[in-house]
C-alpha cells in the first residue's frame, strides 16, 4: 500500500544511528561529520517506489559526492514479512544496482521511528550542522521517469551546495509503507 510521508519541521537535528552496513562497517552520524550534507534515505529492495528511486540516488550521489554531500540508504523493513529485503539480499544489491554509499539495516526499526519515517523511499536531507534541509520526494514521476518535470531531491541537494535558503516547496515522498514487526 503505497502511503506519504508526514511532515517533519525544518531545522529538526537529525537524530544519531549505529547502524551495520553491507560493507561490514559500522555507521553512525559522526561516520559523516566532514561532509557539508546528508541525504538519508529510508529505503529498501522489494518496494517498486523504493526500486525505481534507486537509480537515481546512485546517479545523484556521483553527482553530489566531489561537493561534499555524503549519502546512506536506511532499511528498516522485517525480513520476516519481506525476506527480499533482507541483510544478506542488501549485500547482493551492492552489485546489482551499483549502489555507491553505505546501505544500512535498521534490524530493531529503532532508527525510522526516531526520524518518523513511514514509507519507502523517504528522503531526509540534512545541512553541514545536520539539521534537516529537506524532507520530500525524489522527483514529480516515479513510474515513468521520462516524463519527470520536477527533479525536487536534485533541486534541494543543488540549493543546499550553493548555500541557498532550505527549498519552501516540500512535497512529501510517496513509497510503500514501512514493514513495521509485530510488537
Amino acid at each position: 500500500m503505497a502511503i506519504e510521508s508526514t511532515t517533519i519541521n525544518l531545522g529538526t537535528k537529525a537524530e544519531d544511528f549505529d547502524l551495520p552496513a553491507t560493507d561490514g562497517k559500522i555507521y553512525s552520524l559522526n561516520s559523516f561529520k566532514d561532509s557539508k550534507g546528508l541525504v538519508i534515505a529510508f529505503t529498501c529492495n522489494h518496494c517498486p517506489y523504493a526500486q525505481a528511486a534507486w537509480p537515481i540516488l546512485t546517479k545523484l550521489a556521483d553527482e553530489f559526492i566531489d561537493k561534499g554531500i555524503s549519502f546512506v540508504g536506511i532499511n528498516p523493513n522485517d525480513e520476516n514479512l519481506y525476506p527480499e529485503d533482507s541483510f544478506e539480499v542488501m549485500k547482493e544489491k551492492i552489485d546489482e544496482w551499483g549502489i555507491n554509499f553505505p546501505y544500512l539495516r535498521d534490524e530493531e526499526q529503532e532508527v525510522a521511528r526516531k526520524y518518523g519515517a513511514v514509507c519507502t523511499p523517504e528522503i531526509f536531507v540534512y545541512d553541514q550542522d545536520r539539521k534537516l534541509y529537506y524532507h520530500g520526494r525524489v522527483n514529480d514521476n516515479w513510474k515513468e521517469p521520462e516524463k519527470v518535470t520536477k527533479e525536487d531531491l536534485k533541486d534541494a541537494l543543488n540549493s543546499l551546495f550553493q548555500g541557498k535558503s532550505a527549498p519552501t516547496d516540500q512535497n512529501p515522498s510517496m513509497g510503500c509503507s514501512i514493514k513495521w514487526k509485530d510488537s
